[in-house]
């Protein structure tokens, strides 16, 4: 960084030394501005990198590592006759008809208090202290969540809110009603097993209105019952996970639900369809940056280059060069070419080769695509495919016909990518795992530019230092020696 120290000069010779001295320090300076241009110009590469890589690695660990394992294609769907009952199949789901009932739903205990006063007779409101009610001071009550034994203690001061707080503590749902002057007690969860029990403090539970003798309401915990093909089971929620499948009951019938499964063919068109869509985002976004316009012509610019621009020249400007960094970029290019050539390879099952064109799904033809866009590929009859829609949907119809043969296929395809992509991904010398650039020599380079610009910072100081002060020893001369001819001058005038 150059000196700032306050230099005075010139003031004697007339001579403007500031801009002499920029100039003939002129070519330090432009390394200093080339370094740092080079190092922001990095580091904006760097960034570059950073969001495509991380796109990058969102396809590799999502669609591309799940569509290798073959639950992605064994989807399976469950309908129902009554909306009583709501199934979500699971993959181990068999494919059939089955017969069920709901015979009951799950229940959370719970009271309805009665009608409570203070012992004077008063109304009692969330202020109102619990000993008002007659209950003393020290008085116990214990009751039982989920068969844990709990306990409070009523206090001289503890008030109706504070009671309710209390329950709320130790596991309950506890309110209090002021303008129906009743508490409500309920269980956090449903289930018998869930239930609570007051088991203690029977006096005081009858002035909180909370006992049988004083008319409050009982309705006691209770679990779901389903029976399926004859068999019962008991859930303490209304949701029963039966053979991977996800049962919930949504109320009682009494009449038998017909239950029918069978292959999800529209899951596994789907999950193919999103694969794709991944695939194609991301192959777009690295042919679109290695194909991005050459920025040759526009350098790096200085401080004193942006202070002559507006805000829009400069950023207009400054994206030219960002939207070029990764062109014809090598590492891109070995990642972009390793993922096309598995997309494009065949594939053997039982003796025969298949490629993705003979699922419905190809490339748009080479000279009619978008120059971006032209290893993207499109899915024939895809309703939402602007190029093919208007095609066959082979991939539908064999996705119903033979979905052991799309099963084979695309988990062998995603596998493939899969490995390729890793092997792409792995670290080496330059680059960390799961990065297809080398990250560690850009970072390296970064730290050596700072190096390098604290250089030549320097020897910028020292040059400018250097001029300063022979341009300083020259303006003393001139000072002396303008002394000296004042002097003489006198001499003569005397």
């Amino acid at each position: 960084m150059a000196s700032n120290k306050i230099r005075m000069s010139g003031m004697v010779s007339g001579m403007d030394t500031e801009s002499l001295i920029t100039a003939l320090t002129s070519s330090k300076k432009t390394k200093v501005d080339k370094a740092k241009g080079e190092q922001k110009k990095l580091s904006w590469k760097q960034d570059a990198w950073k969001s495509l890589n991380s796109k990058i690695y969102s396809l590799f660990s999502g669609k591309v590592s799940s569509m290798r394992f073959s639950s992605s294609y064994n989807k399976k769907v469950t309908t129902s006759s009554n909306s009583a009952l709501s199934v979500v199949a699971g993959d181990n789901a068999v494919e059939g008809t089955m017969s069920a009932k709901v015979k009951s739903l799950a229940k959370a205990g719970f009271i309805t208090g009665a009608e409570i006063k203070t012992a004077a007779g008063e109304k009692v409101t969330q202020d109102t202290k619990v000993t008002d009610l007659g209950i003393e001071a020290g008085t116990k009550i214990s009751f039982t969540v989920a068969g844990e034994a709990k306990e409070i203690e009523i206090t001289e001061d503890m008030t109706m809110y504070g009671l309710t707080s209390e329950l709320k503590d130790k596991g309950l749902n506890a309110s209090f009603d002021v303008a129906n002057k009743r508490l409500f007690i309920s269980a956090k969860e449903t289930g018998a097993a869930n239930d609570f029990k007051f088991t203690g403090g029977d006096a005081a539970l009858k002035k909180l209105g909370l006992t049988a003798a004083s008319g409050a309401s009982r309705v006691f915990g209770s679990d779901a019952e389903l029976e399926l093909n004859g068999a019962t089971f008991k859930s303490s929620t209304n949701v029963f996970t039966i053979n991977g499948s996800t049962y919930t009951a949504n109320s009682v019938s009494d009449e038998t639900i017909t239950l029918k499964t069978s292959k999800d063919t529209s899951a596994v068109y789907d999950n193919i369809k999103n694969f794709l869509k991944d695939y194609n985002d991301t192959i777009n976004a690295m042919t679109k940056a290695y194909n991005a316009e050459s920025a040759s012509k526009y350098d790096m610019l200085t401080d004193e280059m942006k202070e002559v621009m507006s805000d829009k020249e400069v950023e207009e400007w400054e994206g030219k060069i960002k939207d070029s960094l990764l062109r014809k970029d090598s590492s891109l290019n070995n990642i972009m070419s390793a993922m096309r050539d598995v997309m494009a390879q065949g594939i053997e099952i039982d003796g025969k080769t298949y490629t993705l064109a003979d699922f419905g799904i190809d490339k748009q033809a080479y000279l009619n695509a978008d120059p971006n866009e032209r290893y993207s590929y499109h899915i024939y009859g895809d309703a939402d495919d602007s190029v093919y829609s208007g095609k066959a949907n082979k991939l539908n119809k064999m996705i119903s016909e033979d979905p052991e043969l799309v099963s084979k296929f695309f988990t062998e395809l995603s596998n493939k990518l899969y490995d390729s992509m890793n092997n792409q991904m792995r670290s080496t010398e330059y680059s960390s795992a799961y990065k297809v650039y080398e990250d560690k020599k850009m970072q390296t380079d970064y730290n050596n530019y700072t190096k390098k610009i604290a250089d030549l910072e320097a020897k910028l100081t020292e040059a400018e230092d250097r001029y300063y002060k022979q341009f300083g020893a020259m303006e003393k001369m001139l000072s002396q020696l303008n002394d000296s001819s004042s002097s003489i001058s006198a001499l003569f005038n005397m």
